[in-house]
């Protein structure tokens, strides 16, 4: 019986002996395999053309901000004083009100927000769906669509709408109706 146990030992040892360590592996996983989600606002679907490419590109959702009260033309008149949009923007606490979801943003580690820009920054209705989540710890990157000026100090204007540890990159913005594999592209570039 000594003899048994004596060979099964030795086995055992020399098993252990023989196996190699397993080393252990640092996972660096590419922006488009990351838990991401597209969220955007769009008031005419220029914006949403781009979001739906960028999230086929990221092979995930892309998730609609809809303001209660959906702009019409009239409301969009940047030439009008009056107009929807002009009030909004002339005032910064201004907040519109979004339909309410059930958005649960815990399963996600980065956001692409994307929106119009309206007089060099983000729509409000941005702000009223950012002060509206937890971003605590996540990473947003913008994008946006424009007829004629690029981002500004967008992340700057947005940065207090969010929790102080969220951390907001500029991106860019994607006008002419970017293909799939060029937002892939860009996506894969962002730090």
């Amino acid at each position: 019986m000594k003899k048994i146990l004596t060979l099964f030992m030795s086995v055992l040892f020399a098993m252990a002996c023989s196996a190699k360590p397993q080393a252990e592996k640092k996972e660096t996983k590419p922006l488009t395999n990351a838990k991401t989600l597209v969220v955007y606002f769009s008031a005419t679907g220029t914006t949403q053309k781009v979001a739906e490419n960028l999230a086929k590109a990221l092979h995930t959702t892309a998730v609609e901000i809809k303001p209660l009260f959906p702009y019409t033309s009239e409301d969009l008149d940047w030439t009008n004083k009056s107009s929807r949009s002009s009030v909004e923007m002339k005032h910064k606490s201004f907040r519109p009100e979004i339909v309410k979801n059930d958005l649960d943003l815990s399963g996600y580690d980065t956001i692409f927000l994307g929106f119009p820009i309206w007089w060099g920054t983000a729509p409000r209705v941005v702000q009223t769906f950012l002060e509206g989540q937890n971003f605590a710890n996540k990473t947003i990157i913008l994008f946006a669509t424009s007829g004629s000026s690029g981002m500004g100090n967008t992340d700057k204007d947005l940065k207090p709408s969010v929790d102080v540890s969220t951390k907001i990159i500029k991106g860019k913005t994607l006008n002419g109706n970017p293909s799939v594999e060029e937002l892939k592209t860009w996506a894969e570039t962002i730090n």
